[in-house]
């Protein structure tokens, strides 16, 4: 048909369902920071590229980046300076995610990169990251999205959930 482009590429970001519930039970503004950006990246990417990023997830999510309480990323790459700059430039912890930790939550992660899987045993270096930061009983609330050298993920801390029902 005319103006189909037919189904999306596999490895196409994907932002996800629309968000209800706890996400938006509040203003914007009155809701503390309650999510966490897990951030997969190359070491060549620019912080400004990954800070678009996030606040590109955040505008999927219908959120503003002050929902954001903290960054992760894996535990090897949390040293590197672009996703220091980040942090820096958003006023937000990182956390370092022990690869065993991003396996742990694995059976949780929705993308699943063929890549990223043989190499560090997690579908998404993102979405691990996010809801291994975000602690057990976490959501997912924006699947992988992606630029050209990295990737985002949004996860909703389990405490948040029970305080907006």
């Amino acid at each position: 048909m005319p103006g189909d482009s037919g189904p999306p590429h596999p490895n196409a970001p994907h932002p996800g369902p629309p968000l209800a519930g706890p996400l938006h039970a509040d203003p914007p503004h009155a809701r503390a920071p309650d999510l966490i950006a897990g951030i997969g990246f190359r070491r060549a990417t620019p912080a400004d590229e990954i800070l678009a990023l996030v606040a590109r997830a955040c505008d999927a999510a219908g959120v503003p980046l002050a929902r954001v309480a903290r960054l992760a990323t894996a535990a090897d790459r949390a040293g590197e300076p672009p996703i220091r700059s980040v942090a820096d430039a958003l006023g937000r912890p990182l956390d370092a995610i022990p690869s065993e930790a991003m396996i742990a939550v694995d059976a949780q992660v929705s993308t699943r990169s063929p890549r990223i899987e043989a190499s560090r045993r997690v579908g998404s270096v993102a979405e691990a990251a996010a809801l291994a930061a975000a602690g057990v009983g976490a959501t997912l609330v924006v699947r992988r999205i992606a630029s050209a050298g990295a990737t985002c993920a949004l996860a909703l801390r389990a405490q948040s959930v029970t305080q907006g029902s």
